[in-house]
């Protein structure tokens, strides 16, 4: 077979022609030869060869394949035909390019972010190290599970028998200072297994070898010593360095201790989900090392063949060699954890990453498919009306001897080149849709800066186009191309009245699309509703627009003594307050919302816990005074901390109101009690009582919170006195975001310790929008697609009365002739609207009642059946029709009987 005869038949068949012709000549000439005349000698030549058509087409089909020359020819004439009814087919295009290409958008994330593996080797032996503690009261109040501590690292690390590699890993900022101005950088501490476990080889250099994890001086307040090595991530190398290669070898100064570059990590390379600037050895002091410091994340490469169930046995095979090797101190008991009953529970690192991210992306994707068949829907329509117009020729068709499969078989091609046309044009629509998804996603996306629109989404789009080609075309196929279409040519007349089973299909048809639309459309109200829920909690600050926030961190080797750190910090807060439009200046370890992992212990109650009975864990954040007070936190009872309580060291402490109302009924009755966090510390008597404080977002319940000072006895487990050195300062201004008010912040904390570099300045209305995320991100879309369908709602109801009334124009003026009102010829056609409407509306409840059941995890404050969202929805559904139909049914009253009645 050769290709060329499929484009090129025209100059083929001359070709043939030709040599037809020769042969044709050459026979004449024999016959000429042997005494025959001319005339006869030809018409002997051409009885010889019989039909020269005939003879060109037997040659054309044994060189070529009927399948692919028909549907070449299909395609030529589908191309002709949308080409000479332009309006139609920019319309279907349109039409089939939005909703092709919204999928394709989503689709695009859904596969980054869902489908595709990991980029690390084998990533399906990577496992996130993951525990439960049910038996640990209150935990699960602000946090998803028990993370590791460092002894339970060593303890799973060295005696673990499904592992290849296993290690920790805990993510937080560093200063650096010496390269430029001071800058905080994003950091991740790793302890030896990690790197090994992910498997991905640095870009230049090594990777932190065991031998850099050894432990030099102790690091204030931590578990870790202080190690001499940095590996760089490939965005810093090339930001910092210019990507010169000679960095490796190089010092730079972290948190005010040089370290040496010993290696590059590749670009886009992320531990887990953390992005980072710089890797630096975790270095456990291992001789000092408790149990508790349940702080770090664990991840492990399972050996060939091990599955989950396997590594989740063997670990818990390893609790009790963990309870029987180490010690929290003299005097505990190493065994008190059965009580805490802790579960291994590891997932596959995928898992790990995505979080509860994909529950958002499939509501999402299942939105934008009810989008793209209410987009199908529409332009079924159209391809109804356009083969009705067509029903003449495709009877002509028949009746010259185009079989039933032929004539189907046309219009699928056609209805299929629409398709592919649409998803041409959907992939300009798809670029644009993917900046929007992923400027508006949530702050929690992962693999964010990798999505885009790769191979398997052009693959997506293309079956997507030719799907919608092949639903499009069947119901007009089937409907137009039967056996019933020769009576065609017999009901030609031009006044013949329209039959109601010719409307019926494109009836159902929008009474699909109607019921799409309102499941959307309810969907997008419960998410606004939802939205509406979260903004009248009460977030435990007020003004955040108002509220400037800033990280400022004082390492060890900068300011050695607690108490210089506590004067620095009180400095800059001072300093801080002078600014012309601050109001007021506090600082805490975290603010709420800000995404760093929650600080929790036991905590103790004088008069509530039994003895022998196991406190329940605690959410703690450590206050400065005047913190409350600046966030806008109100007091509920007794009064705030002061400098001369934090600077002399005195037992106070504060807590919120529901642990108050929890442990002694009400927040005055809180006052005066006393609270420790371990059996040495001294007893700390409760002086103030705030407002609960929504830490992880207004979605969740606001936490049981103890507020200790930021200096203070006993502050990372039994020690002498240490200082938080790594506290958000909170700024109340009307100058807050401005970006002279932040230069002015920087300056007074540099005049403070020119060193100090800060960081994450943000207000705290951008942390709390950037909480929101998820449900704004949701609502967003749902939105979107709710508008797309009710407008392409509107597009089918108003289609479908239009082409009603011009079919029925005879009938209209029959009816205004015998008398009937104008009035009540345009009522039937907006009844007609109402009733298809309706049908749609109930089909629409049922479907909306099951499906929104999905959404309850995206909900909040309001039930799936929520009644405002199932009266109102359907309202705007029927006011919608009522609008589309009004225009087709005033063209209807107006039709003249007298004209109409002239042109039968």
């Amino acid at each position: 077979m050769n290709w060329q005869y499929l484009f090129r038949r025209a100059q083929w068949d001359r070709e043939r022609c030709e040599e037809i012709e020769a042969y044709v000549q050459i026979e004449t000439d024999d016959n000429i030869a042997r005494g025959m005349p001319e005339a006869e000698a030809r018409a002997a030549a051409r009885r010889k060869l019989g039909n020269s058509t005939v003879v060109r087409e037997e040659i054309y089909r044994m060189n070529t394949v009927a399948f692919l020359d028909t549907m070449v020819r299909d395609i030529r004439y589908g191309l002709r035909a949308l080409r000479h009814n332009p309006m139609f087919t920019v319309v279907a295009l349109l039409t089939l390019a939005i909703g092709i290409g919204a999928n394709t958008a989503v689709f695009s994330v859904l596969n980054c972010v869902l489908l595709k593996p990991l980029h690390y080797p084998q990533p399906e032996e990577l496992v996130a190290l993951r525990q439960i503690a049910p038996g640990a009261a209150g935990l699960a109040s602000f946090s998803e599970g028990l993370p590791l501590s460092p002894s339970m690292y060593f303890t799973y690390s060295e005696h673990n028998r499904t592992f290849q590699s296993l290690g920790v890993w805990i993510a937080g900022a560093a200063s650096v200072t010496g390269l430029a101005e001071p800058e905080q950088v994003r950091i991740v501490a790793v302890s030896d297994g990690v790197l090994p476990a992910l498997a991905v080889a640095p870009a230049l250099g090594r990777w932190l070898a065991a031998a850099d994890q050894i432990p030099g001086a102790p690091e204030p307040g931590s578990f870790s010593g202080r190690s001499n090595t940095v590996v760089l991530s490939y965005g810093y190398w090339q930001r910092r360095f210019g990507g010169d290669r000679s960095a490796i070898g190089r010092n730079i100064t972290v948190d005010s201790f040089p370290r040496e570059i010993v290696g590059v990590m590749p670009q886009g390379f992320r531990i887990v989900n953390a992005d980072f600037e710089l890797i630096v050895p975790v270095a456990f002091r291992r001789n000092q090392l408790p149990m508790a410091g349940f702080g770090f994340q664990g991840i492990a490469r399972l050996k060939p063949g091990v599955g989950i169930k396997q590594a989740n046995a063997d670990l818990a095979r390893l609790l009790p060699v963990w309870m029987d090797s180490w010690s929290n101190g003299p005097g505990t008991d190493s065994h008190f954890y059965e009580n805490w009953r802790i579960t291994p529970a590891i997932r596959p690192l995928k898992q790990e990453v995505v979080g509860s991210v994909s529950d958002v992306l499939w509501v999402v994707m299942a939105t934008i498919g009810l989008v793209m068949l209410i987009a199908c829907a529409n332009v079924t329509n159209l391809l109804l009306v356009r083969a009705e117009v067509r029903r003449q020729e495709l009877a002509l068709r028949s009746a010259l001897g185009a079989g039933t499969a032929r004539i189907i078989g046309a219009l699928l091609v056609e209805s299929m080149t629409l398709g592919i046309l649409g998803g041409v044009l959907a992939i300009g629509v798809a670029e644009c849709g993917l900046r929007l998804l992923v400027a508006i996603g949530p702050a929690n996306l992962p693999r964010l800066g990798e999505i885009s629109i790769d191979p398997r989404s052009l693959g997506f789009t293309l079956l997507l186009s030719l799907f919608s080609g092949l639903f499009l075309g069947l119901i007009p196929a089937l409907k137009y191309g039967g056996s019933g279409i020769a009576l065609a040519l017999r009901s030609a007349g031009r006044s013949a009245s329209v039959s109601r089973e010719r409307h019926r299909t494109r009836n159902l048809l929008v009474v699909a699309q109607v019921a799409m639309a309102l499941v959307l459309l309810i969907g997008a109200g419960l998410m606004i509703r939802t939205f509406q829920a979260l903004r009248t909690v009460d977030p435990g600050f007020t003004h955040a627009e108002h509220l400037q926030t800033m990280r400022i961190s004082i390492p060890g080797s900068l300011v050695a003594e607690p108490q210089r750190v506590l004067r620095t910090q009180n400095d800059i807060a001072d300093r801080l307050a002078a600014i012309p439009g601050v109001t007021s200046v506090g600082f805490a370890s975290q603010m709420p919302m800000e995404g760093f992992e929650a600080n929790w212990d036991s905590v103790s109650a004088e008069d509530q816990t039994p003895v022998g009975a196991i406190p329940p864990m605690r959410f703690f954040k450590n206050v400065s005074p005047g913190y409350f007070r600046t966030a806008g936190t109100r007091l509920l009872a007794g009064r705030e901390l002061t400098w001369i309580d934090i600077y002399n060291q005195r037992p106070v402490v504060m807590v919120s109101a529901n642990l108050a109302r929890e442990l002694w009924g009400s927040p005055s009755a809180g006052l005066g009690k006393r609270l420790r966090e371990f059996t040495s510390m001294p007893w700390m008597e409760v002086v103030g009582v705030v407002q609960d404080v929504h830490e992880n977002g207004v979605q969740k319940k606001a936490p049981e919170t103890v507020y200790w000072p930021t200096l203070m006895a006993n502050l990372y487990g039994p020690s002498p006195a240490d200082a938080v050195r790594s506290v958000t300062f909170v700024i109340r201004s009307d100058r807050a975001g401005t970006q002279g008010f932040l230069n002015q912040v920087r300056q007074a904390v540099w005049q403070v310790n020119a060193s100090l570099p800060v960081a994450s300045s943000r207000t705290m209305q951008d942390i709390f929008d950037q909480s929101m995320t998820r449900t704004s991100f949701t609502l967003v879309m749902l939105g979107i697609a709710g508008a797309m369908a009710l407008v392409l709602g509107i597009i089918g109801i108003y289609g479908v009365m239009a082409y009603a009334v011009s079919q029925r124009r005879r009938e209209i003026g029959i009816r205004l002739a015998l008398g009937a009102p104008q009035g009540e010829v345009r009522r039937m056609f907006m009844r007609y609207a109402l009733s298809l409407t309706g049908i749609g509306v109930a089909i629409g409840l049922v479907a909306a009642a099951s499906l929104t059941q999905l959404m309850n995890s995206l909900l909040f404050g309001i039930a799936a059946m929520d009644p405002v969202t199932y009266v109102a929805v359907p309202l705007v559904l029927l006011a919608a029709a009522l609008t589309a139909s009004y225009l087709p049914a005033r063209r209807a009253a107006a039709v003249d009987p007298v004209e109409t009645l002239k042109a039968e």
